[in-house]
């Protein structure tokens, strides 16, 4: 077996930084092989009562990677794909969030796309903030009265993010076709969109 049969594996001993990042990167590949090589009936599936879908998901988390690295560490517009008034995560007349109702609409070549294209910028971003000054800096992002939020924490908090939605991703993908598995098999690399 080939050591890069397995290349989103976090190094087996390392730095914080090479932990932190290799962990995100471990959940972001486990996401992207869940939610890979689908139609747009396999996007679009549901369970039960649920709103979500793979498509939603990819659509979401393309739009956190975006906000995170470029809003809530340098105070930055999102980017071209998304408007400002995106920003916070908040619900509009209790309805889903706009992301998870809007990528039923999308082909899966643009959700892939997107979503490829956002992992891509944030690993270029936080790559750039980290030679700033690395995970001790102070983020864009501020808790009201309290202060700002480290660059660590705010990049802990989307492990946790991906966390949640990875495991929302294993139940969907289960239903469409039956994947099943907690890593991708060995030399896996994504078949639909530029790839991660």
């Amino acid at each position: 077996m080939a050591e890069n049969d397995f290349w989103w594996e976090p190094p087996l001993a390392g730095t914080e930084e090479a932990h932190l990042l290799g962990a995100l990167d471990r959940l972001r590949v486990t996401f992207r092989w869940k939610a890979d090589d689908l139609d747009s009936a396999g996007l679009n599936a549901r369970i039960g009562a649920s709103a979500l879908t793979l498509g939603g998901l990819l659509k979401h988390l393309a739009r956190v990677e975006d906000v995170t690295f470029n809003w809530k560490l340098r105070g930055r517009a999102p980017g071209p794909d998304w408007d400002e008034s995106l920003l916070d995560d908040t619900v509009k007349n209790g309805a889903v969030e706009w992301e998870f109702a809007s990528a039923a609409e999308d082909s899966p070549e643009f959700l892939y796309d997107l979503w490829d294209g956002a992992v891509a910028r944030s690993r270029e971003r936080l790559a750039a903030i980290l030679e700033e000054g690395g995970l001790d800096q102070p983020a864009h992002l501020e808790w009201p009265g309290q202060g700002h939020l480290s660059v660590r924490r705010v990049v802990f908090d989307l492990v946790e993010e991906y966390g949640r939605h990875t495991g929302h991703a294993d139940l969907l993908r289960e239903a469409v076709d039956g994947r099943v598995g907690e890593d991708p098999p060995a030399g896996w690399r994504p078949v639909s969109g530029s790839g991660a």
